[in-house]
C-alpha cells in the first residue's frame, strides 16, 4: 500500500501531520478518518482500517489533530469545535488535490466530530462512526476529578492513557455544549453506527441514541467482543470490510474502464498483514479478493489459500466452458457446479524435484437438466478442453524479475 507523509494547514494555520494511504490498484473514492480523543493517526485501529480500505480502492487521509502526535499547536488551546474545523481543513486539502472525500469515518470522539463536520461537507455521502459518544461531553468523565481545578484555574494537567495532557476550560465548556441532536437530524448522508456492546469507555446506549437521532438511510453493526480502541487486528479488519461493503451502496465506486484494446491486465498481489499471510489481490479490472493460509500453516484463514485459488480457477473455468458449449448447442442445461479438490500438502512444496508430477486435481461435475446419456458424455469431454485445465496439464514457463 503506497503511503504519503504530508502536512497541511489546520483550522488556525498550524501544520498538521497526516498520512495518505493510497490504493495499489484503481482509486475509486477517498475517505477522511478522525481518530479518538488524545489518540493519533498511527494507532493500530487507524492503520489497519486504512490499509483494508486502500485494498478495496478507497484512499484514506488520517491525520493528527492540532496539538497531538506530530502536528503542531498546543493541545490545551484546542476544543471539540477546533477538531471539527481541522476536519474541514483536511477536506479542503483533499479538494485541492482533486480527491474530494465522499466518506468520512470517526472513532470515539472523532465519531462525534465527523457527524458535526459532515454538515459542512456537502460532498460527503456516507458517514461511519466507531464507538462514538452521543454527547461529546462524555469525554470529561475521563478527568472528572480535575474539573473543579480546570474551572477555577483555567486549565489543569491530567493523565490520559498514562500520558500527561493539559486540558483548558475552553475545551470543557465547548465539548459540554456540543450536543449532536441538530447535526444528526440535519445529516444529509447515509450513516453507519458501529459499536461494541461491551465497550467500557463509551457505553452501547450512545450508539442507540445516535442511531435514533438520525434519519434514514442508517445502519447499525455490533462489534461483538471488540474493545473501545478496536485494538485487535481481526476486529479492525472486520470494521474496515464492513465499511467498504456498506459504503459501496452510497459512493460512486464504478471501476475505471480499461483503455481500448487493453489486455485483461495485471493481477497485483500485496501483503495485507506482514505478521501473517493475509494478502490483497487486485486485478487490472478492479476486482478485489483476499488470500491467506490455513491456521495450521501460520495463517489466519481469512481467504482462499494459493492452491485454493488454483482450484477455484479450474472450477470456474470448467463451469463457464460447459455453460458456453451447452448454450451454443441449445441443450437444456439448468445448472452446472464443479467440486474441485487438490491432494498436495502445502509444506511439501519445497521438497519436490523439478519435473515431478505430484499435483492432482479431482473434479466432480454436476449438471442438471433433461439431457441424454450421449450429451452428458460429451459435456465430460468438453470439460477437459477448459483453458485452465489445459494450462495445468501442460508445462508452463514462469518468468520472474525483481522490480527496482
Amino acid at each position: 500500500m503506497p503511503t504519503e507523509r504530508i502536512t497541511f494547514p489546520g483550522h488556525d494555520g498550524t501544520e498538521l501531520a497526516a498520512r495518505l494511504d493510497l490504493p495499489d490498484g484503481p482509486h475509486l473514492a477517498t475517505a477522511l478518518f478522525a481518530h479518538c480523543f488524545t489518540c493519533g493517526k498511527d494507532i493500530p485501529a487507524a492503520r489497519r482500517i486504512a490499509a483494508r480500505l486502500a485494498g478495496a480502492g478507497i484512499a484514506v487521509l488520517r491525520f493528527d489533530f492540532t496539538g497531538l502526535g506530530h502536528s503542531g499547536g498546543e493541545f490545551s488551546n484546542t476544543s471539540f469545535t477546533s477538531n471539527v474545523d481541522d476536519l474541514i481543513a483536511a477536506q479542503e486539502y483533499l479538494n485541492g488535490r482533486d480527491m474530494a472525500p465522499s466518506l468520512i469515518i470517526g472513532h470515539s470522539l472523532g465519531g462525534a466530530a465527523v457527524i458535526r463536520a459532515a454538515g459542512s461537507m456537502p460532498q460527503i455521502r456516507a458517514v461511519a462512526t466507531i464507538g462514538a459518544p452521543f454527547d461529546p461531553g462524555h469525554v470529561t468523565d475521563n478527568f472528572s476529578d480535575a474539573l473543579d481545578e480546570i474551572h477555577a484555574q483555567g486549565s489543569a494537567e491530567v493523565s490520559l492513557g498514562g500520558r500527561p495532557f493539559r486540558i483548558g476550560k475552553g475545551f470543557v465548556e465547548d465539548v459540554s455544549e456540543a450536543a449532536l441532536d441538530d447535526a444528526l437530524a440535519g445529516l444529509r448522508a447515509a450513516l453507519l453506527v458501529m459499536h461494541a456492546p461491551r465497550d467500557e469507555i463509551v457505553s452501547i446506549d450512545n450508539a442507540s441514541r445516535i442511531f435514533l437521532g438520525a434519519k434514514h438511510p442508517k445502519s447499525f453493526v455490533a462489534l461483538d467482543t471488540a474493545d473501545h480502541l478496536v485494538s485487535g487486528a481481526a476486529d479492525a479488519e472486520y470494521v474496515a470490510d464492513v465499511i467498504a461493503t456498506w459504503s459501496a451502496r452510497y459512493l460512486d465506486l464504478r471501476r475505471p474502464a480499461p483503455p481500448p484494446g487493453a489486455p485483461e491486465g495485471v493481477v497485483r498481489v500485496s501483503e495485507a498483514d506482514p505478521d501473517g499471510f493475509l494478502t490483497d489481490i487486485v486485478s487490472g479490472e478492479g476486482h478485489h479478493l483476499l488470500a491467506d493460509e490455513p491456521l495450521a500453516y501460520g495463517g489466519t484463514n481469512r481467504g482462499l489459500s494459493p492452491y485454493g485459488l488454483l482450484s477455484a480457477g479450474l472450477g470456474a473455468c470448467t463451469t463457464m466452458t460447459l455453460r458456453m458449449y451447452a448454450r451454443q448447442k441449445g441443450w437444456p442445461v439448468r445448472h452446472v457446479s464443479v467440486d474441485v479438490s487438490h491432494n498436495k500438502v502445502h509444506a511439501q512444496d519445497a521438497k519436490t524435484s523439478v519435473g515431478d508430477k505430484i499435483d492432482t486435481w479431482r473434479r466432480r461435475i454436476t449438471v442438471t437438466g433433461d439431457l441424454t446419456a450421449d450429451q452428458r458424455a460429451r459435456l465430460l469431454e468438453i470439460a477437459d478442453k477448459c483453458p485452465v485445465h489445459r494450462t495445468l496439464e501442460r508445462s508452463s514457463t514462469v518468468i520472474t524479475e525483481l522490480a527496482d
